[in-house]
């Protein structure tokens, strides 16, 4: 039988790959690690069109079964709003802290293979072509600005101040690519770690260039209002979830989750320490020496034993765990910009999923009880387990749906629903631990609010439960203070965290709505199957529908 449109996704994996080599090696596609994209305008423009073509081809297509449907149905949503931002001129000039050509850049180094003369070979090549690639997207974002495409000043800054960073002009680290090649093996050829020193001078001295053009070229020319405004936030909104929601009900929706969840940390508080008020229980927890791990190696180890333990604890008896899966491993990374992330395993698993973990410079203690929840959002059940049963998933899923397709509503739903039901089985029932989880539900509410607040400038509530500036406008200042409020976090990640939102509009709220939805799903299957309902074949088949808008996540699900 012939699977058309299975055929036609798979066939553009392959040409979107040739295009886009980091794409080809963030997904684990082989072949292409020596190379880079054209990050000019006649580079964007070539994937641009093979795009357009590809939508276009599916939409032609009539599906021979439910499961190409469901493919079909994912395709078109994805790709759809790939051609929407273009149309609206976003996709070109898209540059924050934490999204942009140049991040991808640097980070496709941390995934490429370190082991013997051909994996040197292909970084100190791919070395080579940071200039081009680095000259090009400069070109690109210049034309972009000539075009009126052009983001927040602070974006454009906040950039350049990170590449001081990664090229040791700036902070205690040293020069990312520098360091990356003094990292070759004594026993590569000569002539190879001639190419790979000078190929890695080459590339820092570009990409320092590169950012002394963001501070002179394009910050004096970016917004100086950091808001998106209504009409590009309802689109991004829809790009992180594949859904469309009352963005006015989901603010409101955030104060009283956030206010549900502060009462919630007012009792696990008490249980910690009777009477206290939570910052009181938390300066109780982290003024005894056995809750604290010092220096980023320790940590690193906690997180991986945790990890394994785990894997091995739920596999087998809450979720079907593929072997291939079986493995994750815990890094710190090379830079200290601050976030935690996870990337997935390479096609065949000979590079298995990684959680990451950037640590600010100014962070050299780690309190565990804040982040045995982070470790189950980025492991398992998080996304590890749902990047890897997809990757793995080759029986259920097309290649595209496989490696290519990623919604965040649908992902950083399911890990912080993962982080729900950690603690309904029983993980999380040290009030330490369960403090944590409570902490990171308030910092993903509070940025429901703060996200859709600032980038629409809303009022906030003259009688919010916490009595929080009533009746004043969202500013970013008043973001950084509200979150301050609302987060056990370290000053510096809740700078970075500021920025990140004000730079990548609609992506934060993602995770807590992407939580509603799976939740309400879960409960809409409990009550169609009453006793018959089985959690481990719930979230069987919920995997098995691969990474999905939240729109066609919910419809699929209501046929389970």
């Amino acid at each position: 039988m012939t699977r058309a449109v299975d055929d036609r996704t798979d066939r553009f994996v392959e040409e979107y790959a040739a295009l886009d080599p980091i794409t080809a090696t963030q997904v684990g596609i082989a072949g292409h690690d020596h190379d880079l994209p054209d990050l000019s305008p006649d580079g964007f423009a070539a994937r641009e069109e093979l795009t357009r073509r590809a939508l276009a081809d599916v939409t032609a297509l009539t599906p021979v079964d439910e499961r190409e449907t469901i493919a079909r149905d994912a395709f078109l949503e994805r790709t759809g709003l790939d051609v929407e931002l273009l149309d609206a001129g976003l996709s070109r000039s898209q540059f924050s802290v934490i999204a942009s050509g140049v991040h991808e850049l640097r980070e496709v180094f941390d995934l490429m293979p370190t082991e013997g003369e051909q994996a040197w070979s292909a970084i100190s090549r791919r070395l080579a072509g940071v200039p081009t690639a680095l000259a090009g997207y400069a070109s690109t974002l210049i034309r972009e600005a000539d075009q009126g495409h052009l983001v927040a000043a602070r974006q454009y800054a906040a950039v350049a101040g990170q590449i001081r960073h990664w090229t040791a002009q700036e902070g205690s680290t040293g020069a990312f690519f520098t360091e990356l090649a003094a990292q070759a093996p004594d026993d590569l050829s000569l002539e190879l770690r001639t190419d790979l020193t000078a190929h890695a001078a080459g590339a820092n001295a570009a990409l320092a260039e590169f950012g002394r053009m963001l501070e002179r070229t394009l910050a004096p020319r970016g917004r100086d209002n950091e808001a998106v405004g209504r009409e590009q936030y309802a689109l991004e909104s829809r790009r992180f979830l594949g859904a469309t929601v009352d963005l006015e009900e989901t603010y409101a929706w955030g104060w009283s989750e956030l206010h549900r969840i502060a009462k919630e940390m007012a009792r696990t508080a008490d249980s910690i320490l009777p009477g206290a008020g939570v910052r009181e229980a938390v300066a109780h927890l982290d003024a005894d020496p056995s809750t604290r791990i010092t220096g980023t190696e320790a940590f690193r180890d906690w997180m991986q034993e945790l990890a394994d333990r785990t894997l091995a604890e739920l596999a087998e008896t809450h979720f079907d765990i593929p072997e291939p899966i079986r493995r994750i491993e815990c890094r710190i990374a090379p830079t200290d910009d601050g976030g935690i992330y996870y990337t997935g395993p390479s096609e065949d698993f000979t590079r298995p999923g990684r959680m990451w973990w950037s640590v600010p410079a100014s962070v050299t203690g780690f309190s565990p009880w804040r982040e045995v929840t982070t470790v189950f959002h980025e492991g398992v059940p998080g996304h590890h387990l749902q990047i890897g049963q997809a990757t793995h998933n080759s029986a259920l899923l097309n290649r595209w749906q496989r490696l290519f397709c990623w919604v965040s509503g649908h992902g950083e739903g399911w890990a912080l629903y993962a982080e729900r039901l950690m603690e309904e089985l029983g993980h999380l029932d040290d009030p330490a631990d369960r403090l944590g989880m409570l902490d990171g539900q308030s910092f993903r509410a509070a940025r429901v609010i703060v996200d859709i607040g600032m980038h629409l400038e809303l009022e906030i509530p003259a009688d919010n439960p916490f009595g929080f500036h009533p009746g004043e406008r969202w500013t970013p200042d008043l973001g950084r203070e509200f979150l301050g409020e609302h987060c056990l976090m370290d000053p510096a990640f809740l700078d970075f965290e500021v920025k990140r939102y004000l730079g990548w509009p609609g992506q934060a709220p993602s995770y807590k709505v992407g939580e509603r939805i799976w939740l309400e799903a879960r409960e809409s299957a409990r009550s169609r199957h009453g006793e018959a309902f089985d959690l481990r074949s719930f979230h069987r088949s919920a995997l098995d529908l691969g990474s999905l808008g939240l729109d066609p996540l919910r419809a699929a699900l209501d046929r389970i």
